[in-house]
């Protein structure tokens, strides 16, 4: 597939890049500036700015497909409000340019601990969350609830599990859909590479059109 990558250079954006390469697809990365990107066989860099729906839609028109791992940055003071904005330029510039798939890898704040209680409104997620990081969850779940009424994309919206960390790539893992995930009495994880092949999956073969679903390591 010809597939657009938004936040290429993000934690969970490098190895989706990596993994889309690995399996001989077509990438095209979104960047500010494409300066010290280094070439690679089926890379292809665009200059252009994610907060624009305008350069979004020049940057995705051909394409198969979209995967958005926009962040503004952890420690951005305006995190929230950037978060959205940019989210929503996304979504208008895919729709913009024609392409109908949209993947969007969002936070693990929206999942569901309870029935009606998400895990970014309990306490334990505020008490032990760095403050500057729960604005982007807040943001994240209100994307996840603006693109649910959604219905010009085939979106699909990834959650983390509530560990992401660096490690082996396996492989393997286990899909949730909105709850979290658990190992045995604690919040599971997964490692990012493995996180980047269920996103790939999800693009090869598409199981969650119009929803949200979530990966864990599995047990």
């Amino acid at each position: 597939m010809k597939v657009a990558l938004i936040g290429s250079s993000g934690f969970v954006g490098k190895h989706v890049q990596k993994e889309l390469l690995h399996r001989g697809h077509e990438v095209t990365v979104l960047v500010r500036k494409s300066g010290g990107i280094e070439p690679q066989p089926g890379l292809n860099v665009v200059t252009g700015d994610a907060y624009s729906s305008g350069s979004v839609a020049g940057a995705v028109k051909g394409h198969d497909a979209v995967v958005s791992a926009f962040n503004p940055g952890w420690n951005d003071p305006e995190l929230f409000d950037n978060f959205i904005r940019g989210n929503e330029a996304i979504v208008r510039g895919v729709e913009a340019s024609g392409v109908r798939r949209l993947v969007i890898i969002g936070g693990a704040g929206s999942l569901f601990v309870a029935p009606g209680v998400q895990l970014v409104d309990t306490e334990s997620f505020n008490e032990h969350v760095p403050a500057n990081i729960v604005p982007g969850a807040r943001a994240a779940r209100d994307a996840l609830n603006t693109m649910r009424s959604n219905t010009t994309l085939d979106w699909t919206f990834v959650s983390p599990p509530a560990f992401l960390e660096e490690g082996e790539r396996t492989g393997t893992y286990r899909l949730g859909e909105e709850n979290l995930l658990m190992d045995g009495d604690k919040p599971a994880g997964i490692p990012v590479a493995d996180l980047a092949v269920a996103v790939v999956d999800e693009l090869e073969t598409p199981r969650h059109i119009k929803a949200r679903f979530t990966a864990a390591r599995k047990v």
